[in-house]
């Protein structure tokens, strides 16, 4: 999780148409008997029925895990600590060709679609950057231990994940910027960067994590900077079907806060 808090002290904390047919005039026969002897027109066959499209194939919500922490499915929150809570990913890389604050890395599936996610961005104008991606359990540490000396346990706890619970170790979550003044701000969501980021984001396998209107879900404040990548089949599915979170797209207990 994230929190304005100015760069220096951040840094110190971490890094057609068609024409109609011409209809021929039927000469009149020479006489009656011709006229009766005229075959009957035989009638025009009836219209094959339509074929019913095939339906849909139900979305399989099994498909991956939402427990295993290496699963890109897998739900992080108050009530979902990662299992081990030291958990660290084995697939680490560097995204590359991306300005990158603190240079941390993304699992390998992240990386590349957090390249293919700029280069889209930049390719409509917006200049985006990682200013977090994956942050180790010792880093959280520390994170959530100064945010609890600063504002006390019961504040930290609406902005920042207790170590063990927070998206950024599963190498999954990444938070953008676009050099403006809404640095891990709320107001990032209505930046021209933040705007195309939520339109797009689905696109390349990314969900606003934390979105507005959904804190007693999640259990934290919008961030619109916050993305998390869970693959383009289900961040496709989830915005075909209006659903906003992960909790309850799987249909996970809110997590608004703590157990203990």
């Amino acid at each position: 999780m994230s929190v304005r808090i100015p760069r220096p002290a951040l840094a110190a904390l971490l890094v057609g148409a068609l024409a109609l047919p011409l209809v021929a005039c039927a000469p009149e026969p020479e006489s009656a008997a011709e006229a009766s002897a005229a075959p009957s027109p035989e009638p025009a066959p009836a219209p094959a029925p339509a074929e019913e499209p095939p339906a849909e194939a139900e979305f399989d919500r099994a498909a991956h895990s939402v427990d295993d922490p290496m699963s890109i499915w897998v739900v992080s929150n108050k009530l979902r600590p990662l299992s081990p809570a030291d958990f660290a990913p084995a697939d680490l890389v560097m995204p590359e060709g991306v300005e990158n604050e603190f240079s941390q890395p993304l699992r390998e599936p992240a990386a590349r679609a957090v390249e293919a996610l700029v280069a889209a961005a930049a390719a409509d104008g917006h200049a985006v950057r990682i200013i977090s991606a994956y942050r180790d359990y010792a880093t959280q540490v520390a994170l959530y231990d100064g945010y609890t000396a600063r504002d006390g346990q019961a504040a930290a706890d609406t902005y920042s994940a207790r170590p063990g619970h927070s998206e950024h170790q599963t190498g999954l979550a990444v938070d953008f910027d676009d050099h403006g003044a809404c640095y891990l701000a709320a107001c990032f969501g209505e930046t021209p960067a933040g705007l195309w980021l939520a339109e797009h984001a689905a696109d390349h396998g990314f969900v606003v994590r934390y979105p507005e209107g959904k804190q007693e879900v999640t259990g934290f404040m919008p961030e619109p900077w916050h993305f998390r990548y869970v693959g383009p089949e289900l961040a496709q599915q989830m915005r075909a079907t209006g659903t906003t979170t992960l909790e309850e797209f799987f249909g996970l207990p809110a997590a608004p806060g703590y157990a203990q």
